[in-house]
């Protein structure tokens, strides 16, 4: 904030502009580590952000002085609530990467084959096989997966 409590400073909106855009940029990216900075910078830019939007002065404590001269203490709980959020979704993110990583070898994350299969399918305006039901609670093929094919491949059983 300026020393005239006017507004925020150039600097700091440049550096929330810097903070959210590199986050939204690596966000797209498809390693999970990457991805898991970017919700870091991104959640840094916007509790920056919010810091900006609230009054600038004094501490909000009762009877320290004149309640027009403290600043906006709503910002800032809602800063504190936002930082452990993100905590919590950067703790998840990084079991999510750490799992793929002990099973794969890497941290990519890897195409859907199924959603290739509906774009063409749509491409060429084909209609998907249509489920009826009927065929009781193990036998339909498209519901029940008796076991992961990893664990099929490991036992050498054919997938």
């Amino acid at each position: 904030m300026t020393a005239s409590g006017a507004g925020p400073t150039l600097v700091l909106v440049l550096a929330v502009a810097v903070l959210v855009g590199c986050g939204v940029i690596l966000l797209l990216e498809r390693s999970l580590t990457r991805i898991l900075l970017g919700v870091i910078l991104l959640g840094n830019g916007v509790n920056l952000l919010i810091l900006l939007g609230g009054r600038p002065g004094g501490a909000p404590i009762v009877d320290t002085g004149p309640v027009e001269r403290m600043s906006d203490p709503l910002p800032q709980a809602m800063v504190l609530t936002a930082i452990v959020i993100t905590f919590g979704l950067a703790a998840f993110l990084l079991a999510v990467a750490y799992r793929s990583w002990y099973l794969t070898g890497d941290d990519e994350v890897p195409d859907d084959l199924e959603d290739r299969q509906i774009i063409r399918r749509a491409v060429r305006n084909e209609v998907g096989t249509v489920d009826l039901g009927g065929e009781g609670p193990n036998g339909d093929p498209e519901q029940v997966d008796p076991e992961p094919a990893r664990r099929r491949l490991r036992r050498g059983d054919e997938a």
